[in-house]
């Protein structure tokens, strides 16, 4: 026998090849899915900033009778939302502040979200999430 045969026959270090190859997919697979996981995070974030915001929108606020209801600023609304967003700190979370129209009856609120996607070894692409709800205010 030759030393060639003996060598391409020879099956030491082959699992530690195949698992040298395997390795880095699984790690950026693994990776990607807890980025992936981030954004559903932000995701529920905004949404609960946009709860928060409409909660406090559409609530009566005490006018100067009983039967009047006064609406909440937009300051107040801004400020509620603010206090109400959370997610991953890797991201740029915006949100808008409401400019109501006088006498349309409706504010209209928003919530941004922005970030660069990260896989380990390349950077992936931007993401971009904006989430829009329309309040009718009490009036």
């Amino acid at each position: 026998m030759s030393r060639f045969s003996i060598i391409r026959r020879d099956q030491n270090g082959a699992a530690a090849i195949e698992f040298a190859i395997a390795v880095p997919i699984l790690v950026t697979l693994i990776w990607g899915i807890f980025q992936l996981a981030c954004l559903f995070w932000a995701n529920a974030g905004m949404q609960n900033a946009l709860g928060a915001g409409a909660r406090l929108a559409t609530l009566c606020q005490g006018g100067t009778s009983t039967t009047q209801c006064a609406v909440p600023s937009a300051t107040a609304v801004y400020n509620s939302m603010v206090a109400a967003k959370f997610g991953p700190n890797d991201g740029t979370m915006t949100v808008v502040m409401p400019t109501p129209t006088a006498g349309s009856g409706f504010m209209d609120l928003e919530v941004t979200y922005q970030r660069t996607m990260n896989f380990l070894f390349f950077t992936g692409p931007t993401i971009n999430l904006d989430r829009k709800k329309r309040v009718y205010t009490v009036s």
